[in-house]
């Protein structure tokens, strides 16, 4: 490449995490808590877009970049969108991008990556959202991938931290790997955010609701209830905890 700057920076906080373990009991205290909390938005629509970037993902990869770019096309320019990408691959590496405000910029980001092989690292996403909503407020994090190649418990730990921030994840698994999906749904469930199941093969459906948490990310329920198309009652209904 001609550029010889790094696309991103790799995160301090990528570097120096551990897993840590949690009981079935801390869980329950956790979401005991998070039920008390409902997911808020300060307006400035705050999102990071965390992907597997290991080499089961190279088919969809190119799909994730056309699709990030009508987030910013579904939401109003009185209330822009900020997201942020973050991506694991190969052997440890996590790393953060800059904040974009445009879906070209972001999709310039993303073409300049490859898919590497390697283990998942969501516990580092985790992770990462955790310490950037601290700094400034997160709207929502998005997580797309097919696998899960960790702790459960340790997730679930970090899911929970994020609940009790007030701070939704929601998972769009591809394929169907069980041990992830059951996984994928409890880190939703903690943080009252939501999973869905997607197929590259209909990429219409996650466009559609990656363009509903945007809307979501930007103006809360309300926008959401106010433009009311059919993805934007589903993510409703995931909002509210009822099933989709």
């Amino acid at each position: 490449m001609a550029d010889k700057k790094p696309l991103v920076q790799k995160t301090e906080q990528a570097q120096r995490l551990d897993p840590q373990k949690s009981t079935s009991g801390d869980i329950s205290a956790f979401l005991s808590a998070a039920e008390q909390i409902r997911p808020s938005t300060d307006g400035k629509g705050r999102v990071v877009l965390a992907l597997d970037a290991t080499m089961s993902r190279q088919p969809t990869w190119d799909l994730a970049v056309e699709i990030q770019g009508k987030m910013f096309e579904a939401v109003s320019t009185a209330t822009p969108l900020q997201m942020q990408l973050v991506y694991f691959r190969g052997f440890g590496e996590c790393r953060a991008s800059d904040w974009a405000r445009d879906g070209k910029t972001l999709a310039n980001r993303m073409s300049r990556i490859s898919c590497q092989a390697g283990r998942t690292q969501i516990s580092k996403v985790l992770g990462h959202a955790r310490k950037a909503h601290r700094e400034t407020p997160l709207s929502a994090v998005i997580y797309i991938g097919d696998a899960m190649e960790e702790n459960p418990d340790s997730l679930g730990h970090r899911a929970g931290e994020l609940g009790m921030l007030g701070v939704p994840v929601f998972v769009f698994q591809e394929g169907q790997d069980r041990a992830a999906e059951m996984t994928f749904r409890e880190i939703a469930r903690l943080t009252r955010g939501g999973w869905f199941r997607f197929d590259s093969k209909s990429p219409g459906i996650l466009k559609d609701l990656l363009s509903s948490i945007a809307v979501y990310a930007t103006g809360g329920l309300r926008a959401l209830t106010a433009r009311d198309s059919k993805s934007d009652r589903i993510l409703i209904e995931h909002l509210k905890g009822n099933k989709q």
